[in-house]
């Protein structure tokens, strides 16, 4: 059940008695610029959307102080772990973590409360969760990892990118180079990759440890820029990667599942959507988010996502988002430079522009295609064509297979091998965040 207003704001403000370090200068009563609340305000919500939904959202009062608060929420139990960093240094505390995640707790001499309470988080199991249902999910999604998910990876990652307020972290964290770029495409697309191998979100999972690395790396970046730089404004942005600014990247699929549910008559999930959603949530769950932020049927999941896009304020700049689309789109993320690869690289590229703008932009807002450098070209259709024709038919003949019991076991085997031969190719994710890469 979701937590009472009241108790959400004491949440809030806890974090500046909690973290003095990290939290001890900000005003938790204070909104950020980031958050928008008038109707005058342009909001990151499609325009044809804004004008049916916004109205009736901005005056639900409990909603729209929901929404405000979780603007300004971190990870408590993750933040205070990385508050450490100037007793420890970043390397000891990944080096604890890995170890506490590998080995368990008893592993780690000393370990730090800090440390106990973060892993204690994470093993305490919702008693919404069904973790049958979660490895279904992660079944069924292995045929779109394995198949789609290499082309469209970088479309979905500079999607990210379409807004100054929820990207500027990224900005600032050293992400403006190809190298680094390359770096956290592949990164992402490793941890939602690992997170469909079989058992992999269990408690000594990969899965389940990425997603603790994940989370450490992110407040690793809070504390950095909170503690370290002047050009973060928390009256401008809020907090640093907030909670719900995690919320669309871990819940696409669930998303888009919703979304088609709402298109039906009877709005509700199939099975196969319905497992899909609740891996989603789990591993949303794993990353820190709350479970109001993880709602399980379509209706609730479309009003959670309408309510952040309806207050997080629109605001595009090229020195901001322009900036990490071209380190993005320039990256070069093959291991090697052969022929075949130089191929792939390019054809992956053409196909995450259309695959950006088809999915991710409104009639409304398809201008900002340009604006971001990713507008499609003629040659980037042809490819998009190319590969959907060579992609799609894997995807349908997979998806009959995955329901014929007779073979679905040897089809999930083969998927499972495709899986681990694309994270080699994606390489071994670091999940790190170094402050003196950090522009500024």
């Amino acid at each position: 059940m979701a937590i009472s207003l009241q108790e959400l704001k004491q949440q809030v403000r806890s974090q500046k008695e909690r973290i003095p370090s990290l939290y001890g200068a900000v005003d938790f009563d204070k909104t950020p610029t980031r958050f928008a609340e008038l109707i005058s305000d342009r909001s990151q919500m499609p325009r044809r959307l804004a004008k049916k939904f916004r109205p009736a959202l901005l005056a639900d009062a409990e909603r729209i102080e929901r929404a405000r608060a979780y603007t300004m929420l971190g990870d408590i139990v993750a933040d205070a772990y990385a508050a450490l960093m100037p007793r420890y240094g970043f390397r000891s505390l990944i080096g604890m973590l890995q170890k506490a995640c590998d080995q368990g707790l008893d592993a780690v001499p000393d370990a730090p409360p800090e440390l106990i309470d973060f892993i204690f988080a994470m093993e305490k199991t919702p008693e919404w969760v069904d973790m049958n249902l979660v490895e279904e999910g992660a079944r069924i999604s292995r045929n779109q990892m394995a198949n789609l998910t290499p082309f469209a990876i970088r479309g979905a990652f500079i999607a990210t990118f379409m807004n100054k307020y929820s990207g500027l972290p990224m900005a600032l964290t050293g992400t403006l180079s190809s190298e680094s770029a390359v770096q956290r495409v592949n990164e992402t697309a490793s941890f939602f990759t690992t997170a469909t191998l079989p058992g992999a979100l269990q408690r000594y999972g990969v899965g389940f440890k990425a997603a603790a690395m994940v989370r450490l790396m992110h407040s690793m970046v809070r504390f950095n820029l909170l503690t370290r730089l002047d050009k973060w404004d928390v009256n401008v942005y809020g907090i640093p990667i907030p909670q719900v600014d995690q919320m669309p990247a871990g819940t696409i699929p669930g998303f888009l599942a919703a979304f088609a549910a709402m298109g039906r008559k009877n709005k509700k999930f199939t099975s196969e959507e319905r497992a899909i959603v609740e891996l989603c949530r789990y591993q949303s769950y794993l990353l820190g988010l709350p479970e109001e932020l993880l709602p399980a049927t379509p209706k609730a999941i479309v009003d959670v996502m309408m309510a952040y896009s309806g207050t997080l304020r629109d605001g595009y700049d090229d020195e901001t988002c322009g900036a990490l689309v071209r380190a993005t789109m320039a990256a070069y993320r093959p291991k090697d430079k052969r022929v075949r690869s130089r191929i792939y690289n390019q054809v992956e590229k053409s196909f995450s522009k259309v695959f950006f703008y088809r999915v991710f932009l409104s009639e409304g807002n398809r201008s900002l295609a340009k604006k971001m450098n990713v507008n499609a070209s003629p040659i980037d259709y042809l490819f998009f064509a190319m590969v959907s024709a060579y992609v799609l038919p894997q995807v349908v003949a997979t998806k009959v297979a995955q329901r014929i019991p007779v073979i679905d076991g040897i089809v999930d085997r083969m998927l499972v091998k495709k899986i681990n031969r694309l994270l080699v190719e994606y390489g071994h994710p670091e999940y790190t965040t170094d402050a003196s890469s950090y522009k500024g």
